[in-house]
């Protein structure tokens, strides 16, 4: 069956994110209410993409830019190309941080091509989304929570990645603590071991499914549950300010963590009255978003296209 394109653009509103929470290496993920918007149609010819916010003078404003090639696999899948495609970016999650910015791109790229294709959702179903973005982006633990919301666990199977969003209790308030340095993903996992002792990874089995409890049922049990003994030890010496402040908040009672690869700093439970994070840091309280990713029809509206990041800054 000919692929045939929808007539007027789409938009996505994407979720920020952080993945591992402590002890779930590569499987646990947080949806965090700060968003992407991004908007695309398809034109007569060429691709043109603008950024505004984060990553704005930055990224690439043509194919290479990760929403487009992600709707460019994702339109493979469907079975056919548009002649050309008109993208808005209005970024609000910090780029190269820790917080999912490019799970959101790719997110945001597989749902619009799939918004834009006619029957695009007989031909690529909720669980092929998943698949389809875990396989862009290498792992499932941030695309897994940007798209369904709330805590999520993901796993791999032989036939591509699943996941499922868990509720989190009413009283888990999230605080992001975000550098003004960056950090790629690839060169964080060039740190880690092939091999981890079998005692670690035991550890890390057992803190994993405390923090299921915790985060759902009884945050008092916060702190011991996320200690981790997988990855965050062997990336701190290419981030100290983070394994510092991370160290520094649990001293303090803080279930404190690294942010993904980092370098950005998770806060599960209450920061300590007074704590003040200097100016090396900018704080924001986000609240757990349980939607995930939202589509929609139309152009990006004039609050959309505010790209002051959303959460309260202290």
């Amino acid at each position: 069956m000919p692929t045939t394109f929808v007539a007027g653009p789409a938009r996505v509103r994407t979720p920020a994110t952080s993945a591992n929470l402590g002890p779930g290496f590569d499987t646990l993920g947080l949806a965090l209410a700060l968003h992407d918007d991004v908007s695309a149609a398809v034109t007569a010819d060429g691709v043109t993409v603008s950024v505004t916010g984060q990553g704005a003078g930055e990224l690439p404003a043509d194919e290479g830019h990760l929403v487009v090639r992600a709707m460019r696999a994702t339109f493979d899948v469907l079975g056919g190309q548009p002649s050309g495609l008109a993208v808005e970016c209005v970024n609000r999650i910090p780029q190269a941080r820790g917080l999912g910015s490019s799970s959101a791109a790719i997110v945001a790229g597989v749902l619009l091509a799939r918004a834009l294709v006619t029957d695009g959702e007989h031909r690529l179903d909720e669980v092929a989304v998943l698949r389809l973005a875990a396989q862009i982006e290498g792992h499932p633990d941030n695309v897994a929570p940007c798209l369904l919301g709330g805590f999520t666990v993901a796993w791999t199977e032989p036939s591509g990645a699943r996941a499922v969003s868990v509720p989190v209790g009413d009283s888990v308030r999230p605080t992001v603590l975000v550098p003004a340095e960056r950090g790629l993903t690839a060169s964080a996992r060039a740190a880690l071991p092939a091999t981890v002792p079998h005692g670690d990874a035991a550890f890390n089995a057992g803190r994993a499914a405390l923090l299921m409890h915790a985060l759902t049922t009884q945050p008092a049990l916060l702190l011991p549950a996320t200690v981790d003994r997988l990855h965050q030890h062997y990336r701190a010496p290419s981030m100290p300010g983070t394994a510092a402040l991370v160290s520094e908040l649990r001293a303090a009672g803080v279930a404190a963590v690294v942010s993904g690869a980092g370098p950005t700093v998770l806060a599960l439970s209450e920061l300590p009255e007074g704590f003040d994070a200097g100016t090396a840091w900018r704080l924001l309280r986000l609240a757990v978003e349980v939607r995930g990713a939202q589509v929609g029809r139309g152009k990006l509206g004039h609050a959309e296209r505010d790209p002051v990041a959303a959460g309260r800054k202290s």
